[in-house]
């Protein structure tokens, strides 16, 4: 027997109700010839496609047709909708009995030349280039995120976990994250997903200056963010079975050693790619498409997004305000018809997004570029100073000496001055990792003051 007939009654049954109803009175109305059973699981792939909306359980379970798409997302971000975006969309909402079944595509990347191919315009990449950048590209790798921590933990761990369907506010995630308090109505999955972020988050800024693009590192991201979600044979590791994706046609790859081979094809050609911001659309892409892990795979995707961002100093993304039922959609596309056109849009208007937050985030904590810029200058003048127990006439020397040899003009000033700053306010615990001993310190002091 053919779904499409019933499911078309289905769907003109629940058009005439305005408010949700029971399977009661649905089945009521329908040929009592299909099995109920059957029509639950009807019910069910309809809900999975967004069709309708379920809600409640069991006895209470109740279904409605739900709003158009175009009706209920954010407006904001359906004016950023292209048109081959729009055509994509159209395809996707279709019912998945409609849609043709799919496998892995292996001609989508190996017609991707890095450097040649581009998923982003230059225009694109160049208005991206100046809205992230912070004036710290000669510092090392992860100097920014570093300075917005707190702030990217709570965003990207929201965000991503949101897009998972996790029902943690905003209020609740920085809660969790920076106090470790979780909400008692609330599932310990959902829990244990954002603090997942958190380590995968804090792995990424550590280890800024030496994380690769490597099957390696994504191995131990997946680790991080599948920690308790997964049995432990899986996480960090190549699934050695089947996915299925309830909603989508596409089948992905089952073979481990397949799997391994396109992963490690993925990370090379994305190791290769100059540009940040098409590195990080090219991951977020083809780490999702390739479904290496038994879950999580869409998470280490977004986090591995965020590696050539926080690398270069850029404004990380966030995935602010990012429509879940439009990412959705954006990632059937992907799946079933190697069409970027959608989370392309989506990456570009959720990057403006981040930019404008994390301006305003840079505004606040109020940070001081010059402090930034030359630590290492003014950490090894301050070693020197202190070793060598330079004081009064000696030290003012010494400091101007060595800040016109190292520090640019303009900011020898505004230099200098940090490193009276540090010098008069200098303690045990601000000569960690300098090189200097408490005994040194102390000693220095002494003789400061005589």
């Amino acid at each position: 027997m053919s779904k499409q007939q019933p499911i078309s009654k289905l769907l003109s049954i629940l058009h005439q109700f305005e408010v949700p109803v029971k399977f009661s009175e649905i089945y009521e109305k329908l040929d009592q010839s299909y099995p109920e059973r059957s029509v639950r699981r009807w019910l069910s792939e309809l809900s999975d496609q967004q069709i309708i909306n379920k809600t409640g359980a069991k006895k209470g379970t109740r279904y409605q047709i739900a709003k158009r798409q175009s009706e209920s997302v954010n407006s904001n971000f359906q004016q950023y909708l292209s048109t081959s975006a729009r055509t994509a969309v159209d395809y996707v909402e279709q019912p998945v009995f409609n849609r043709k079944p799919v496998t892995y595509n292996d001609d989508w990347i190996k017609n991707y030349i890095p450097n040649q191919t581009y998923y982003l315009s230059d225009k694109q990449r160049s208005e991206f280039a100046t809205l992230g950048k912070n004036n710290l590209t000669n510092e090392c790798a992860g100097t920014y995120a570093r300075l917005i921590y707190n702030r990217l933990l709570i965003d990207l761990s929201y965000n991503s976990s949101r897009l998972e369907g996790n029902t943690y506010s905003l209020v609740d995630t920085e809660r969790l994250v920076l106090q470790g308090v979780g909400r008692q109505d609330k599932l310990d999955e959902e829990r244990v997903m954002i603090l997942n972020h958190k380590e995968a988050i804090r792995y990424l800024v550590e280890h800024a200056q030496t994380i690769e693009i490597s099957s390696t590192h994504i191995f131990t991201l997946h680790y991080l963010l599948a920690d308790g979600l997964v049995l432990p044979e899986y996480s960090g590791h190549i699934r050695d079975q089947g996915v299925r994706i309830g909603v989508s046609t596409y089948h992905p790859l089952e073979d481990p050693k397949q799997l391994s081979i396109r992963l490690a094809e993925i990370c090379k050609k994305g190791s290769l790619i100059n540009d940040p911001f098409e590195k990080s659309l090219f991951l977020l892409a083809h780490l999702a498409y390739l479904q290496a892990f038994i879950d999580v795979n869409k998470r280490v995707s977004r986090l591995s997004a965020n590696i050539p961002l926080i690398q270069h100093n850029l404004v990380p993304l966030s995935f602010n305000d990012v429509d879940k039922a439009y990412y959705a959609k954006a990632m059937i596309a992907i799946y079933e018809l190697n069409d970027i056109s959608v989370l392309r849009d989506i990456f570009c208007f959720s990057y403006r997004r981040s930019c404008e937050q994390y301006k305003v985030t840079r505004q606040v904590i109020g940070f001081d570029e010059i402090r930034v810029r030359y630590r290492k200058n003014r950490r090894e003048i301050i070693h020197h100073i202190i070793i060598h127990k330079l004081t009064e006439n000696e030290l003012k020397d010494y400091i101007l000496a060595q800040s016109s040899l190292l520090i640019d003009n303009i900011d020898q000033n505004a230099f200098i001055q940090t490193i009276y700053d540090d010098l008069n306010t200098v303690s045990p615990s601000h000569i960690q990792g300098m090189g200097i001993t408490g005994q040194q310190l102390e000693l220095w002091l002494k003789h400061r003051k005589k």
